[in-house]
């Protein structure tokens, strides 16, 4: 089945690719591919079957070495889910949150977008997880993975080589899609940035999104210090979060794909105001039927 639009495979060092699945939005993620003589290292494995199988063609256009490490940015399934068919041998790796918050979410992406054609997928729980710092190699290229503290989720990890001053960052960072915090942290996401910054990549690859340079952490921050000023502006006049959204002109952010996210990011942004823990698990169905009013009636249109 083909993939529209098409999925580019870009060389961004030697032996180093971007997985770019435009246009970005729902379930639509990228991935990293890390090759070796003998073996390759993948950063995040899509979301379906189809789109998996998609990138072990891609990975098989550039080297004839197996998947033997994949890494998990996060708990999200549509960076995890396409493992049982692109990775199904290889040894998962993630932060330590994420395995237990990936094993609690289950497979319920397609109770949410039951007519994607997700395929025949399985869980496949990491295997190695770590606390704050563990660094791969991959032959002679340093793969550092890096937990910033709470940001998109409890558990993110981001994958940093510091060789070529390359950066995968899951979902803490978006590219022209708007940024969804509702189980992470908007506080916990700015000292991310914030640490990422610090590093100096030259080349950041986000979750979603196009390839981009260290500017992505300033168009994020814009969003995220938007939502806290309407969030701090509604809390205060009692008004609920898909009020706020209502009322609110995306102004500069209406480009971004998937605008609804904004009536999430005010439910994270509101219960951080209300002093729960960053990352605190909040109800989520009713944040999507929240989610679902602001976008008409109509569920968030998933392309995966």
């Amino acid at each position: 089945m083909p993939i529209t639009p098409p999925p580019t495979l870009t060389p961004l060092a030697p032996g180093v690719f971007a997985y770019v699945q435009p246009d970005g939005g729902w379930c639509v993620s990228n991935a990293g591919v890390l090759v070796g003589r003998d073996n390759v290292a993948l950063v995040d494995a899509t979301a379906t079957v189809p789109r998996a199988l998609h990138l072990r063609e891609h990975i098989e256009s550039v080297t004839p070495a197996p998947v033997r490490t994949l890494i998990v940015t996060h708990r999200h399934g549509d960076h995890h889910y396409g493992a049982c068919a692109v990775a199904p041998d290889a040894t998962v790796v993630a932060h330590e949150r994420t395995r237990e918050l990936l094993l609690a979410d289950g497979l319920n992406l397609p109770g949410i977008w039951p007519d994607v054609t997700w395929g025949d997928v399985a869980l496949r729980p990491p295997s190695v997880t770590f606390a704050d710092r563990l660094t791969l190699w991959v032959d002679d290229l340093r793969v550092e993975l890096i937990h910033p503290g709470p940001a998109h989720t409890a558990g993110d990890a981001v994958v940093w080589l510091p060789e070529h001053r390359i950066m995968f960052t899951g979902d803490i960072t978006f590219a022209g899609v708007t940024p969804l915090y509702l189980m992470g942290s908007l506080s916990g996401s700015l000292r991310a940035l914030d640490q990422l910054r610090a590093l100096e990549p030259e080349i950041v690859v986000s979750g979603h999104g196009p390839v981009t340079g260290p500017e992505v952490f300033d168009a994020n921050e814009a969003y995220l210090r938007w939502v806290q000023e309407l969030a701090a502006e509604g809390h205060a006049a009692g008004r609920p979060p898909l009020e706020v959204a209502h009322a609110t002109d995306l102004g500069q952010f209406k480009s971004l794909l998937d605008s609804e996210r904004l009536v999430a990011n005010l439910h994270r942004a509101y219960a951080e105001l209300d002093g729960q823990p960053e990352a605190a698990e909040l109800a989520v169905l009713p944040v999507l039927g929240d989610m679902v009013a602001f976008n008409g009636g109509r569920v968030p249109t998933c392309l995966a």
